[in-house]
């Protein structure tokens, strides 16, 4: 299933469309708007992992939340054993 599309106009330097231009002549992309949709997804996954860092860091002082993670690993240090231990059976 192909996704949706939206066009959208976007105002650059035209010594950036330029560029952007002569790679895709130069079939380093696929075209214009491949080379755009490609740079937005890596700046968006860029953009994405700035905010899971940010979300990580406050998570880390968060009392709650640390005392739920240290339960966890409580919960499942048996089982953890276990299977380790069948692992190292074969």
């Amino acid at each position: 299933m192909a996704a949706k599309v939206k066009n959208y106009t976007f105002s650059l330097p035209v010594e950036m469309i330029d560029k952007v231009r002569e790679y895709a002549d130069d079939n380093y992309i696929a075209s214009v708007n491949a080379g755009v949709k490609e740079a937005i997804e890596e700046y968006l996954m860029r953009l994405e992992k700035e905010k899971l860092i940010k979300e990580i860091t406050e998570a880390s002082k968060d009392p709650l939340f640390l005392k739920d993670i240290e339960e966890c690993i409580h919960d499942f240090e048996t089982s953890d054993a276990e299977t380790a231990r069948r692992v190292t059976d074969w």
